[in-house]
């Protein structure tokens, strides 16, 4: 079964430059983050957490409580890179935790029940 991601050209770029190790264009950052992100948001519907990925988006998901005003109480921040590489499998929410890649806040920070995407 293919995933929606893998057919994203942006998300297939970014993928084969990170694997070779060459950071991705920005245009091509942009389309992966935004099309992984509209994922994440698809899979667990939801407004209990936020996901944001500066500069390029940030979604609500994930059941409990919704948030509508002011700051969210669960947050979870992270590079575009570090955002790519969890979707996919790349990386593991565990090891983006230890090596402070991700940045979290609130009871419902944890998204590693819907990664990989």
């Amino acid at each position: 079964m293919s995933s929606p991601h893998n057919k994203s050209a942006a998300v297939t770029a970014a993928l084969a430059d990170l694997d070779a190790g060459r950071t991705p264009d920005r245009t091509i950052l942009r389309d992966a983050v935004r099309a992984l992100l509209s994922e994440l948001a698809r899979r667990a519907p939801g407004r209990a957490v936020e996901v944001r990925v500066p500069p390029y988006g940030a979604v609500q998901c994930g059941a409990g409580p919704r948030h509508t005003r002011g700051t969210p109480p669960n947050v979870v921040e992270m590079g575009p890179v570090t955002w790519i590489r969890l979707a996919t499998g790349r990386t593991s929410w565990p090891e983006a935790v230890a090596q402070d890649l991700v940045e979290t806040s609130g009871i419902r920070s944890d998204i590693s029940a819907y990664l990989p995407l």
